[in-house]
């Protein structure tokens, strides 16, 4: 199994990033229904392996948090474009809810992820071998910054398969894993005791 755990974004969030995807020639966009926030990719498993990282995921404890997704940016690969991302505001939570569950993937044995933690949504990758969009991608980010959304809540995280067919990745949850709610307030009155 081809395994990542991320945040499933909201629909009208996905519509929004929708309307990023045109406008650069070579670029293969993602499907906005399977655009998502990556917390860790864990890559291929066996069936072992798989179930004992879904139990050590069921242990993550982490609050419900406020995500807002702003700026564009790209990676490269060889000093070519390799991906286009929306980026996400600093937010300390989610930094920890993707520390937590870094621990929980290596508590079952899976390596270390290499890279420093960048989260993003993919909005499209680019083929090495084929014409560098480098120039065009200035007028594209030009374009359409700055970009930014309302915040959304994340109540939850994900454990997705992915399976690869002609037309790219296809994202099947597997298991959702709830966040817990923020304490509540006490309201006025409660926590005093009786009489003066």
């Amino acid at each position: 199994m081809r395994l990542f755990v991320a945040v499933e974004l909201p629909d009208d969030i996905k519509d929004r990033l929708s309307h990023l995807c045109a406008g650069l020639r070579g670029a293969k966009w993602s499907d906005p229904e399977q655009m998502h926030l990556t917390l860790r990719f864990i890559g291929d498993v066996d069936g072992v392996t798989a179930h004992d990282l879904a139990l050590a995921l069921s242990q993550v404890r982490a609050p419900q948090f406020d995500v807002a997704l702003a700026g564009l940016g790209d990676f490269t690969t060889r000093g070519r474009v390799s991906t286009l991302w929306v980026g996400v505001r600093a937010n300390p939570d989610l930094a920890a809810l993707h520390a937590r569950i870094e621990s929980a993937v290596r508590r079952v044995g899976i390596p270390p992820e290499p890279r420093k933690f960048h989260p993003h949504v993919t909005l499209a990758r680019f083929a090495t071998g084929r014409r560098d969009p480098t120039p065009a991608l200035g007028r594209y980010l030009a374009e359409h910054e700055p970009f930014s959304t309302a915040p959304f809540t994340a109540e939850e995280f994900t454990l997705f398969s992915s399976v690869l067919g002609s037309e790219g990745a296809t994202h099947i949850p597997e298991t959702a894993y709830p966040l817990q709610l923020p304490p509540r307030p006490p309201s006025a009155g409660e926590g005093r005791g009786e009489g003066g």
